[in-house]
């Protein structure tokens, strides 16, 4: 059976690079978020395997997000996509549970492997 996979990232161009390659590796897309409020409650109500969560969104940050899932009990993993490569946001995503993160550019390689590990 195939994941569930919910992209969020504010970029329609990010979001499609992802889907597309994460499409082909055999994963089902159920739902694309581009601001934090759909991304709450698209994970919610579709509790997805997988989440691709970027961490600068219009309306708040990825972390903000994480903290928000962790206190609704979401237990789906998180990858984390961030143009910022700062060590204390990838701490502060790990302390919150994500299980990786991949920081933008990224080749579809790069993805793929970090969704594998999560799974």
């Amino acid at each position: 059976m195939s994941k569930k996979v919910l992209i969020v990232d504010d970029s329609l161009y990010m979001r499609t690079i992802i889907k597309d390659a994460l499409v082909e590796a055999g994963y089902e897309i159920v739902g694309q978020a581009a601001n934090g409020e759909s991304a709450i409650d698209m994970s919610l109500e579709l509790q997805p395997d997988i989440i691709t969560l970027d961490n600068i969104l219009p309306d708040m940050l990825g972390l903000d997000i994480l903290k928000t899932l962790k206190e609704e009990g979401i237990t789906s993993k998180v990858l984390m996509i961030s143009a910022v490569g700062q060590q204390s946001v990838i701490d502060e995503g790990m302390r919150l549970g994500i299980g990786g993160y991949i920081v933008k550019p990224f080749s579809s390689e790069q993805l793929l492997e970090a969704v594998k590990k999560l799974v």
